[in-house]
């Protein structure tokens, strides 16, 4: 490598680290994982990806979309930020990391056409909205619930903004308008580095925090401390639960491994419990969910004993005479140990561990492999499509050449890898991506200094972070989504493809539907695509023809024209003939001799059909003989060659008589105008041509 490349690599990674630190952080936190996981999924994968991946100036690392999706994915079996919900993110970051490999191994890369553009248009759109707008809550400082309908929890939200806090929501917009500012004033400026350092620096000096540890004898509000303990009573059954359904499902695995008629049975019964105990978690997590937005909106005063300093809280205007006011109004912030965590401020990102990860194979769970599976896959195809359509783009203006299985390869490997050092599911970003693009990275080099970065980080700086208020993350993704909506390729498309537009504009409402879930969003889509995709398989265009004013044929029907002829009738079916359409292609041709009982020809313009498989030969000879038993002769022109081979091979060729085919439709009609008009005035072209000529 040059000099100057080097130095431009240098400076590419710098400048991508500056974004990265930030940005891996806020998508930690969109993946209900504590921050520091983000930092740890821009570290070692960053490097294996720019080691074995296909384009010099991808840029892979935590993103948002599987960010979402990989909390969505996990939240039904875990809590978020527990010890369970991480190892579940670590070991979904594998399952996600082997799929792409084998996808790249078997060069199945061509697997992503299943998902067409406005499928996947639709998608991000909804999916963008959603990440979006899930982080409102942290916007205005009140709780987000989880439930099973997303939805329903942004109402919820919706519904708390009277209880906003107000710092929060200024550090929010102070945070919007410096980074929309520079990036409209001074582009090079890192805006996002700059309002995290602004903001920490504000929220240390201001206390933003504002956080207190109490006994729950210092709350004297009834209602207050009923619902704290009901709260605590039901996470700590939460987490028996929890503990339970893993043990027992490890059990039934290690029964199902050993085989055997009664130990499968035992196994079963497993099963079914860990069923039931799913049931009441799921209702155990809603009721603690409602009981958090119902604590939130119980506000406290604080009053300082005037004989021992100690602080007492109670119910609005029921502080009783002795103590000292400390004006402020407290909140339910948590609860462990009998201390409740109350809180006047606002939440900031807290302890970050110092230090590198570990190496540690990931915790595997057998029992919820299969339930995962689904979302792994689609996780897979998204971020493999996400990371080809950047280093695409970016390959338009640098010319280099794009291996999308070796993209794959690269990917899966450093889900891999990174799963051995506490990372979750990463893939290309395109925002980091342009980043380094437009700073003039030449190599992956770049890539490897924006992850000594984030070590740099990972071993000095993270007791820096400590003030940095969640709502400033809040604001980046937020910022880093909405940019991905777009509105035209749906329009376009609805010019070129009514129906491709309407199941785009059907995936984005089912994403939105079936949120948090957004996976079965993208799956609902696939589905309507191959189910469209079969019936226009089914029912190919086909139809009767006539000449029109210019000579050329048309449809009868379309065009309202007359038929060419009462002895013979053109029959026009363009596409392959198979086993999924024969069905259609007999009643097209019967319907052809029904309307036309005089014709004695009926002849079929092949020129569309590119294949013609078993069901559609034996479906061909079957028509045939049914035609011939009432004086209808079944002629084919135009066919290609290799549909030709399979008539000369099966036999039809001589069944049906080798003057049943002709080179082309002109030289058919030509032929069957003189056999039964007595001229040639029906056909479409002058010039000398072979009347019935097989094979020509």
């Amino acid at each position: 490598m040059s000099r100057g490349g080097l130095r431009a690599d240098l400076i590419a990674g710098v400048t991508v680290a500056l974004v990265l630190v930030p940005q891996s952080m806020a998508y930690a936190q969109l993946a209900g994982l504590p921050v520091v996981y983000g930092l740890y999924a821009s570290f070692v994968p960053v490097i294996v990806a720019s080691l074995w991946g296909s384009s010099s100036q991808l840029h892979t690392g935590p993103v948002a979309m599987l960010s979402l999706m990989s909390a969505a994915a996990l939240i039904p079996f875990a809590n978020p930020g527990g010890a369970d919900f991480i190892e579940l993110s670590i070991m979904l970051a594998l399952m996600v990391g082997i799929l792409r490999l084998a996808l790249g191994v078997f060069r199945l890369g061509a697997i992503v056409n299943l998902l067409s553009s406005p499928v996947i248009v639709g998608f991000t759109n909804a999916a963008a909205l959603i990440i979006g707008l899930s982080q409102l809550s942290k916007i205005i400082g009140v709780p987000f619930p989880r439930t099973d309908s997303y939805l329903v929890d942004l109402w919820r939200v919706v519904e708390q903004v009277p209880q906003l806090h107000f710092e929060t929501l200024m550090f929010a917009i102070g945070a919007w308008v410096l980074i929309a500012g520079l990036r409209r004033v001074s582009p090079v400026l890192p805006g996002i580095l700059l309002a995290v350092v602004v903001a920490t620096v504000v929220s240390a000096l201001m206390d933003y925090e504002d956080k207190i540890s109490v006994s729950m004898d210092q709350v004297h509000d009834a209602k207050t401390s009923e619902a704290i303990r009901a709260f605590d009573a039901t996470h700590r059954r939460i987490g028996d639960l929890i503990t339970d359904i893993a043990d027992r499902n490890r059990r039934a695995d290690d029964l199902e491994l050993q085989g055997g008629l009664q130990r499968i049975e035992q196994a079963a019964e497993l099963r079914a419990t860990v069923a039931v105990l799913e049931h009441e978690l799921r209702r155990l997590k809603g009721e603690n969910t409602n009981r958090r937005v119902l604590l939130h909106a119980m506000k406290l005063e604080g009053g300082v004993s005037r004989d021992d300093n100690k602080s007492f809280f109670y119910a609005p205007d029921e502080m009783p005479e002795g103590l000292i006011p400390d004006g402020k109004v407290w909140r339910f912030n948590d609860f462990s140990d009998n201390q409740v965590v109350l809180s006047a401020g606002g939440a900031v990102v807290g302890v970050i561990p110092e230090g590198l990860p570990e190496f540690n194979a990931p915790t595997l769970q057998w029992g919820l492999f299969f339930a995962l599976l689904p979302a792994a896959l689609v996780m897979a195809l998204i971020g493999f499509m996400e990371a080809t359509s950047i280093s695409k783009a970016i390959a338009t203006s640098t010319g280099e050449r794009v291996n999308t299985n070796k993209e794959l390869v690269g990917q899966g490997l450093a889900n891999i890898a990174g799963s051995f050092f506490g990372s979750y599911t990463v893939s290309g970003s395109f925002s980091r991506s342009a980043v380094a693009a437009r700073s003039g990275a030449k190599t992956g080099l770049f890539a490897i200094i924006s992850a000594l970065a984030v070590v740099l980080v990972l071993l000095f700086f993270t007791s820096y972070l400590y003030h940095l208020p969640q709502a400033v993350l809040a604001v980046i993704v937020m910022m880093a989504v909405f940019g991905l909506i777009r509105l035209a390729p749906l329009v376009h498309a609805w010019k070129v493809d009514r129906v491709g537009a309407v199941i785009g504009g059907a995936t984005f409402i089912a994403t939105l539907l079936m949120a948090p879930s957004i996976a079965n969003g993208i799956l609902f889509g696939v589905a309507l695509t191959v189910l469209h995709y079969l019936i226009r398989t089914m029912k190919p265009r086909a139809e009767i023809v006539s000449r029109k004013a210019d000579g050329t044929l048309g449809g009868i029907r379309a065009h309202n024209l007359q038929p060419i002829s009462e002895h013979y009738v053109p029959v026009r079916f363009d596409g392959s003939l198979n086993f999924i359409n024969v069905a259609y292609f007999e009643d097209m041709i019967l319907e052809a001799h029904r309307e036309f009982p005089l014709a004695r020809v009926i002849l079929v313009v092949g020129s569309g059909i590119n294949e013609i498989d078993a069901s559609g030969e034996e479906k061909i000879r079957e028509v045939a003989r049914r035609l011939r038993e009432v004086g209808v002769e079944l002629m084919f022109s135009s066919l290609k060659h290799q549909d030709l081979q399979v008539f000369e091979r099966s036999g039809l060729v001589d069944e049906l008589g080798r003057g049943s085919y002709f080179a082309d439709k002109q030289s058919a009609l030509e032929a069957l105008s003189a056999r039964y008009d007595g001229s040639a005035r029906n056909s479409l072209g002058s010039g000398n041509r072979e009347s019935i000529n097989y094979g020509a």
